[in-house]
């Protein structure tokens, strides 16, 4: 379900802030008029905003207990970290807007802009750490210009998928687009989920955790999992399950995740029984059709609707 906000009322515009996000008190810093929108959207439990401010409007937050991402696209952002003093985004840049755990400040300067909220376990389920280990964001900028360009596809690519499916996009394809969004912002911010694999990681790295692994993926493949919950049900450490797939498969568990619903797809569509390429490829959480059909082909040498309509004729019963 989208939310919709517009306004020229500051006090109204308080008041959906404090609805939609988190506690807060707002100024307006200019003379100006206030004018004020905002659109939702919702991917699962990931928020999808664009705000537009005709105003610079001053802010000072409660913590939102979300991983904020921002990306400007008109006017400018300023922002007051705890740990990193007061920093500025322009046009084009995207940051960590706050960390999730902590109130913030600061001002919206005449702007348009993004912000992608999404829960701070996420990272955790999705990061090479032991259960119960939270992860966290130690920077608000991205390691590079590149992974700041990679970050900024994948959220463009998330929108798209509510696009594509006007938004009720199904919770298979909510929660794979999740999973990437997570490992995703993980390569581009410093973050603390980076260690040494141990002794006892390379240890338990063995073919018996491998089978289990993969038993509990076979079962599971049309469910919401994710790496700490093969981990677990291995009985070994995310490290672990990362070095036993790495060295027995030469893959990854998420990429093997991925292959077996592949497969699944495959299956469906070589039998048919009247279902489209689309309502498969989403039943199996691919959410794109073109990349479905793209990673289809690169694995299948055709087609996912050649495939579909290359069905056998039915058997003659007539006497």
């Amino acid at each position: 379900m989208s939310i919709e906000f517009d306004s020229t009322s500051l006090a109204a515009t308080e008041e959906f802030l404090n609805r939609n996000y988190t506690t807060m008190r707002i100024g307006n810093d200019t003379s100006g008029p206030v004018r004020s929108t905002v659109v939702r959207e919702r991917l699962g439990d990931v928020n999808l905003d664009r705000l537009d401010l005709g105003f610079d409007m001053s802010y000072d937050a409660e913590p939102l207990g979300r991983i904020c991402l921002c990306e400007v696209e008109t006017g400018w952002v300023e922002e007051n970290y705890h740990d990193a003093g007061t920093d500025y985004f322009g046009s084009g840049e995207i940051a960590v807007l706050t960390p999730p755990d902590l109130p913030y400040s600061g001002v919206i300067h005449t702007a348009r802009y993004r912000i992608t909220m999404f829960d701070p376990a996420d990272l955790t389920r999705v990061a090479e750490v032991e259960a119960g280990i939270p992860v966290e964001l130690t920077g608000h900028r991205p390691v590079s210009v590149a992974a700041g360009r990679r970050l900024a596809a994948t959220l463009a690519h998330l929108r798209q998928l509510v696009g594509d499916y006007n938004g009720q996009v199904p919770p298979l394809v909510a929660a794979t687009a999740t999973q990437f969004l997570a490992a995703t912002v993980l390569d581009t911010f410093p973050n603390t989920a980076s260690a040494e694999l141990t002794a006892t990681d390379r240890a338990d790295a063995h073919p018996a955790a491998l089978r289990r692994a993969l038993a509990y993926m076979e079962g599971r493949v049309h469910d919401d999992i994710a790496v700490g919950d093969i981990a677990a049900a291995a009985y070994i450490s995310v490290r672990a399950l990362q070095l036993a797939f790495r060295r027995h498969l030469g893959t990854t568990p998420m990429a093997h995740l991925a292959r077996l619903r592949l497969q699944g797809a495959h299956e469906q569509l070589t039998d048919g029984k009247g279902a489209t390429v689309s309502a498969i490829a989403t039943d199996w959480g691919f959410g794109h059709p073109g990349r479905f059909a793209a990673l289809y082909r690169r694995h299948y040498g055709r087609s996912p609707a050649a495939t579909l309509g290359d069905r056998p004729d039915p058997p003659d019963t007539a006497g």
